[in-house]
């Protein structure tokens, strides 16, 4: 089986390449950053894309290329709307062309729900959408546009709204890699003291090792045209996860608010319901949570900062 992950050179791509080839797949991979394995290719440039995926002939593609940071997308939000939906849209039009079966396994995002208000309840696949910002905009219209090309050109094509993941390798701008950086930095004699945004919001967290072993069983068990959230069911308090982190620090860690890191619009609380998912794979969540933080913050002091 030859697998294709768009966005390869990315933080969960790099832990995607290696959990398909444990498994038979042999892998190929874009990036529009290069690098090991990785081919340069901008999803944004229509003509190189195509003509890179019918030379490859996949039988698999997991399409993870996106501007994923929901911070930057109230900053740049023509690029993130340009990225994740032109360039899917370019894609799927290359995948069109082919004349080989093609499974497409499209990552959503569960900021897709945007749900207001107080929710304790895990939200099922079956739960309005309500995008509360311009990365979840584009993937919603990302989920839309897939649907009316399956539909109209027999795709095979599944679709994730994953929900949040964490792991060593990924860059600043997500909850758990901030607060990792920051207590090293604390740590290091670096900063006085850590900087933390909105520490009441409600999150379903998992490792990015069990969320790519969700992609690769989804490939060979999903559903094609189904929907899959994807996370471990259980929901932390931000605030809960600072509080694991500065447990796993020696140094006295002082916290201070930053309007900065307060966005213009937050959903207060989105945990998964993941029954489908379990159901349809036999997947579950394996990795503890403490080991996830624990892996995060001793790659922010051994390896610093990555910019991707």
């Amino acid at each position: 089986m030859k697998a294709l992950i768009t966005g390869s050179n990315g933080f969960v791509g790099r832990h995607l390449e290696p959990e398909l080839q444990a498994n038979g797949y042999t892998v190929y991979g874009l990036d529009i950053v290069g690098g090991d394995n990785t081919d340069c290719i901008d999803l944004l440039n229509q003509q190189s894309l195509k003509e890179y995926v019918l030379d490859r002939k996949p039988d698999v593609i997991f399409h993870l290329a996106a501007q994923a940071n929901v911070g930057l997308s109230w900053k740049i939000p023509q690029k993130t709307y340009e990225v994740n939906v032109i360039g899917t849209i370019n894609l799927l039009e290359a995948v069109k062309e082919l004349k080989s079966p093609c499974r497409i396994v499209l990552v959503g995002s569960a900021d897709q729900y945007g749900v207001t208000g107080i929710i304790k309840e895990p939200i099922s696949e079956n739960a309005a959408l309500n995008a509360q910002n311009p990365y979840a905009a584009s993937k919603k219209a990302q989920e839309e546009l897939s649907r009316v090309y399956a539909k109209t050109f027999d795709m095979d094509i599944v679709l994730t709204r994953s929900f949040n993941h964490s792991g060593p390798g990924q860059g600043l701008g997500y909850l758990t890699t901030d607060l990792c950086h920051g207590i090293v930095q604390v740590e290091q004699g670096k900063s006085e003291y850590l900087k933390v945004g909105n520490l009441e919001v409600v999150r379903d967290f998992s490792d990015v090792r069990d969320i790519v072993r969700a992609y690769r069983l989804l490939a060979g068990k999903g559903d094609s045209g189904q929907v899959y959230n994807v996370g471990s069911g259980t929901g932390r308090k931000a605030q809960d996860i600072l509080n694991m982190l500065i447990s796993m620090s020696k140094s006295e860690i002082p916290v201070r608010q930053d309007e900065s890191r307060m966005r213009p619009s937050d959903t207060p609380t989105l945990i998964c319901d993941n029954t489908r998912l379990m159901e349809h794979t036999g997947w579950r969540a394996e990795i503890p949570i403490e080991t996830t933080l624990q892996d995060v913050l001793e790659f922010y002091r051994v390896e610093g900062v990555r910019l991707k």
